[in-house]
């Protein structure tokens, strides 16, 4: 799947009502969450599905992204080369790549800082994918209906590549 077109047709799918708003979507519903992954896996999505209750520390949440996102052995197992990794993740042409949390409420608990970080990399790398036409997002089920996250994927304004350097403008 490329970028989408802007038919009608394309505004009706589903990967588009999900990315319009951004990359990280929650869920409460088991039953919505699993209809939702049927259609991607129908529509040549790849899933990587995680139990984050399991996730009893940093250490384990590392290890168990690592292990099913394929990372090289290499990988530093902490925040910074979580981003480097999922900045180069492999997100077919066809479909795309979609991460599934399940119980992110009971990591959310343990590490609020730490489970906010996450989907902030994952709406950054998103947004960096989707300039090449890869659909790369998550599904965030929580059994907490009230939970709630601060934004992520917050913009800097920046200054243009040629007068980024305060050199360049006269600083």
């Amino acid at each position: 799947m490329t970028a989408f077109n802007g038919s009608a047709e394309e505004f009706r799918r589903f990967d588009y009502s999900i990315l319009q708003n951004g990359a990280i979507n929650l869920y409460w519903r088991a039953e919505i969450l699993y209809d939702d992954i049927e259609w991607l896996k129908n529509h040549s999505y790849q899933t990587n599905t995680f139990d984050c209750s399991l996730w009893y520390s940093e250490k384990q949440m590392h290890d168990m992204l690592a292990r099913e996102l394929g990372f090289p052995g290499y990988y530093g197992r902490n925040l910074d080369a979580l981003n480097d990794c999922l900045s180069d993740i492999d997100i077919p042409t066809d479909g795309g790549r979609v991460l599934i949390f399940h119980n992110y409420d009971v990591f959310t608990n343990l590490y609020p800082k730490i489970a906010w970080i996450i989907l902030d990399l994952i709406e950054l790398n998103s947004r960096r994918s989707l300039l090449f036409g890869r659909h790369f997002f998550a599904l965030v089920q929580s059994n907490d209906p009230q939970i709630l996250f601060e934004p992520v994927g917050a913009c800097p304004v920046m200054w243009n590549p040629r007068e980024w350097s305060d050199k360049n403008r006269g600083i």
